[in-house]
């Protein structure tokens, strides 16, 4: 009897294709498209591995909106292409904000990255990782997220005038998504078991202008409330002048809309916002903020404000405290001026010391402690709903409709006390409290 011998080659090892993301929530759904792209082209990718072989890739998603930022952008592109001079990795790509905006200074001053994208450079990064654009994979994304959250971009670019701000010198014009489209993707999302959209965009309130003529954000509220499966919509990132006041109907209207509702202020003196070229007044922003918590009353407020703005005087700063200790906003978070080149602030003299801006950072988040706590302690006793993001230690954590997640308030359940799986929901009663912690029991 002749039998043939078949001998199999041996299969030849893939390389991984490393995504680090860098920055904002924008940047983070960027690589989950990248990803989803990469995955779709049947490509091994995996996202922030420490584990490296010689021959995989490593893009790098970078953000360049303020100093801190940037610099945390080259130091992880030095690092990467280090490895690769060592023969430790094979290849080093670099896209996101960062290289948008300084693409010829990166390029002749770290030579060994293989090469810089933009970022509406999607398909040209495809090609570059040997990969196609595939239309059909609109709407999938490979989440980073844990799988019941998902950032959801809803726009991209800016139209606003904000003078301390790069973004627009990055990311362009505004562009909003078609309606459709959006809502397509949050079926694919419920369907793979996300609950909750965070909605984002440079300006969320912007939306539809520039497709159909009128805002239209309500109604793509309304309609990604209709998606079976999305149990909580939340929005971030509102622009207050031109607000629509209709979004607050969606919000009353529709259980599954989280009150929340993050909108960055920046400031509060009427010279500092002329010169921020926010379109609007301190009495204009005062009046803003009643109407909405009017209008909502059990409404979360988040918002953002910048410290040592070039001029901004003692008395600002003062008047600015006094503002943040009367409004008792939610939450709130607050960051030093960064003096960006091509911004028209940048035509103004940074004139405010660091330790000067730090110290009025530190001021006003002490402030915001003392109300976070104030707010906290009304909780005790109360019964809310929770969302289970993680277990971690002793406590399974999660949050309320008034959290986002990373940068707001969370619940800690004792492990000891019940269960409670990862993604699910389940109603906690409020046992104590401290400044950004609520402690409960599953009831």
């Amino acid at each position: 009897m002749n039998t043939k011998i078949v001998r199999s080659k041996s299969a030849v090892k893939q390389p991984k294709i490393n995504v680090i993301t860098l920055g904002c929530s924008k940047n983070i759904y960027d690589s989950e498209v990248l990803m989803g792209q990469l995955r779709g082209n049947n490509l091994n990718v995996v996202h922030e591995s420490d584990k490296m072989g010689k021959d995989d890739i490593v893009v790098i998603n970078t953000c360049g909106f303020i100093d801190n930022a940037k610099q945390e952008s080259i130091d992880t592109i030095l690092q990467f292409s280090e490895l690769k001079e060592a023969g430790k990795i094979g290849k080093v790509v670099v896209t996101g904000c960062l290289s948008e905006r300084y693409k010829p200074e990166l390029e002749s001053e770290i030579t060994n990255v293989d090469a810089f994208f933009g970022t509406n450079d999607l398909q040209n990064i495809l090609h570059e990782l040997g990969a196609n654009y595939k239309h059909e994979l609109i709407g999938e994304r490979l989440l980073t997220t844990p799988s019941h959250f998902a950032y959801f971009k809803i726009a991209e670019g800016c139209n606003r005038p904000c003078s301390f701000c790069a973004i627009p010198l990055m990311r362009g014009k505004h562009l909003s998504k078609p309606m459709e489209e959006l809502v397509n993707e949050a079926k694919i999302l419920a369907k793979n078991g996300t609950k909750e959209l965070i909605l984002i965009a440079q300006d969320l309130t912007y939306y539809g202008l520039d497709l159909y003529g009128v805002r239209k954000l309500d109604e793509l509220m309304r309609r990604l409330s209709d998606v079976p499966g999305i149990e909580w919509i939340r929005l971030q990132y509102a622009y207050p002048s031109g607000f629509p006041m209709e979004i607050l109907d969606a919000m009353n209207e529709r259980d599954n809309i989280c009150k929340y509702l993050d909108m960055p202020l920046q400031h509060i003196t009427d010279n500092m916002l002329k010169s921020m070229r926010r379109g609007t007044t301190k009495q204009k922003t005062i009046d803003l903020v009643n109407q909405i918590r009017d209008k909502v009353p059990n409404i979360a407020m988040r918002t953002t404000l910048i410290c040592g703005y070039p001029g901004e005087t003692e008395h600002d700063f003062e008047e600015m405290k006094e503002w943040v200790a009367e409004t008792k906003f939610d939450r709130l978070g607050c960051f030093t001026y960064s003096h960006e080149e091509k911004t028209h602030a940048h035509t103004l003299v940074d004139d405010i010391p660091d330790e000067v801006k730090q110290q009025r950072v530190d001021d006003i988040m002490e402030i915001q402690q003392g109300i976070s706590f104030d707010i906290n302690q009304e909780k005790v006793g109360k019964t809310f709903k929770v969302l289970v993001d993680k277990k971690e230690g002793d406590f399974f954590v999660g949050r309320t409709e008034f959290d986002s997640p990373e940068v707001d308030n969370e619940v800690l359940i004792d492990a000891a006390t019940g269960y409670a799986a990862n993604g699910s929901f389940v109603n906690v009663k409020i046992d104590r409290a401290e400044d950004f912690d609520l402690y409960g029991t599953i009831v």
